[in-house]
């Protein structure tokens, strides 16, 4: 099992709804009301796409995939890479980190060949992803620590106020972030 207090660093991104929806695929929720309430939500809700990294150190993110018209948009492979050239590896550059591993999971966007490509050449055969140097197992549950912590608890968080905008929900996302301590993790 990899130790993120030493070595590695796990990224992921999640969705937020404006109309506060959670997808539980992409959180766990524990609570002690029943799970099967039915919740209507609207064919195409407004949303936001949020990627963010953990490691030793705190936070790396959150980044808000947007397009050149400022309009929020999904991840695809070109969306990532650019991410991960703009904004990920400057970010690194910003913090005293040698030797990080890196940890994703096997969303195609992630593994698109380009991507892993780019990944390769900034983390050597210390990439743990599909078609990485290191093919780690699909649904290992040390892959993915945003999944069973972070978006869960930013998600408990964010909705607190009620925002009525996507800029309303992205200001309290950063506000929730950057609240988390590396303590917490």
């Amino acid at each position: 099992m990899w130790d993120i207090e030493r070595e590695g660093e796990k990224s992921d991104e999640a969705h937020f709804w404006l109309n506060g929806y959670v997808n539980k695929q992409n959180c766990r929720i524990w609570s002690e009301t029943n799970p099967q309430v039915y919740v209507e939500t609207s064919l195409h809700p407004e949303k936001l796409t949020v990627w963010c990294a953990l490691w030793v150190g705190g936070i790396i993110g959150p980044y808000f995939f947007k397009n050149d018209e400022s309009h929020n948009v999904t991840v695809n492979g070109d969306r990532y890479r650019a991410m991960i050239t703009n904004f990920f590896i400057p970010e690194l550059n910003n913090h005293d980190v040698q030797e990080l591993w890196f940890q994703q999971d096997g969303a195609i966007c992630h593994t698109a060949r380009a991507a892993i490509d780019l990944l390769k050449d900034t983390f050597g055969d210390r990439l743990i992803s599909r078609f990485g140097p290191v093919n780690w197992p699909p649904r290992s549950c040390d892959l993915t620590p945003l999944d069973y912590f972070l978006w869960g608890y930013v998600k408990s968080l964010v909705y607190a106020d009620k925002p009525q905008t996507l800029d309303h929900l992205e200001d309290n996302i950063r506000h929730v972030i950057a609240d988390i301590r590396p303590q917490m993790f």
